[in-house]
């Protein structure tokens, strides 16, 4: 398996540096050697004292890399009249900001003004795929960091109430088939949904008639309408903390939390892909990390900041 993802990522980066990406698996091989490793003991510490870590880093990276690319815009603080994308409606519940800023800090000290904020975050997602049981990959380096961020652009993001229609246009924007939607979706294995991403979904008079109709009872035990905690929500699959296979086999009971990933059976390609994924934990696994490399090679930014959460 680490051959097979080892290969693949060299065919991805030779297709990437034909296109003239300037991303490569050793740019900091002579500027911060230990960039990677400072950068995976900072989530490892942070996952050991927080079990949500994992899941928000990952999910941190996602929401990045659909707005301006992977450029660590989804970082930067508001300021003044501008409201940036950490404040917008979809990522409001984005947490785990501070591992980004102590492996910054840590970068920083050993090699100033090198290691960009956008190639930490990306390097921090699969750090937390990693340490989550799944795969690992050799992540290209070389993003720039952005130096805009504005919470009304995060409407591009995809939502968990996207049909097949939406989520294909929103990911063919971004040069991603829908293969990556796919296998993208996976990262649903890990985390937490709160009512909100899912309660139009389960409401007894217009019911989703494609929810488990006792799976939908359950989590109207969980979201009651008129009597909702602030925090209230489910998991996002049986096993919320373990990088598996799981959210596919859900989805073919139609046990899913978002209308967008139960979306995934009602087209022939992505539906053929939940079955074999559902089937073979190793196909997804390949899958997912071709994909995420792929999309966190997205990137458009100008320059490498100082502090992760202001431009330089």
């Amino acid at each position: 398996m680490a051959f097979r993802v080892a290969f693949l990522t060299s065919l991805l980066i030779l297709s990437m540096s034909s296109s003239g990406n300037a991303l490569s698996l050793n740019y900091y091989e002579k500027t911060c050697p230990d960039a990677e490793w400072i950068i995976a003991a900072a989530v490892k510490a942070a996952a050991a004292k927080d079990k949500t870590v994992p899941a928000a880093l990952l999910r941190m990276h996602f929401h990045d890399c659909f707005i301006r690319g992977c450029d660590a815009s989804v970082l930067l603080n508001s300021k003044g009249s501008n409201k940036a994308e950490k404040d917008g409606p979809p990522n409001v519940s984005l947490h785990a900001f501070y591992v980004i800023d102590n492996a910054k800090k840590q970068v920083e000290a050993l090699c100033p003004g090198v290691v960009s904020c956008a190639d930490i975050l990306a390097l921090a997602a699969r750090d937390a795929v990693v340490l989550s049981g799944g795969p690992t990959w050799d992540v290209p380096k070389g993003r720039k960091d952005g130096r805009t961020s504005k919470a009304s652009e995060t409407v591009q993001l995809p939502a968990p109430t996207f049909n097949i229609s939406q989520l294909q246009q929103s990911f063919s924007q971004r040069g991603l088939s829908m293969e990556d939607l796919a296998a993208l979706s996976g990262g649903h294995t890990l985390g937490f949904a709160h009512c909100s991403s899912f309660q139009s979904r389960i409401n007894m008079n217009n019911a989703d008639p494609t929810i488990n109709p006792s799976f939908a009872e359950s989590l109207r035990n969980i979201c009651p309408i008129h009597n909702q905690a602030k925090n209230a929500g489910a998991n996002m699959d049986a096993s919320s903390a373990t990088f598996d296979n799981t959210y596919y086999k859900l989805i073919l009971q139609g046990k899913s939390l978002f209308a967008s990933d139960q979306a995934l059976l009602s087209h022939p390609e992505t539906k053929n892909l939940v079955s074999k994924f559902a089937s073979s934990h190793q196909s997804f696994n390949e899958a997912f990390v071709k994909s995420m490399i792929k999309m966190s090679s997205i990137n458009g930014g100008q320059e490498v900041r100082k502090d992760c959460r202001v431009v330089n």
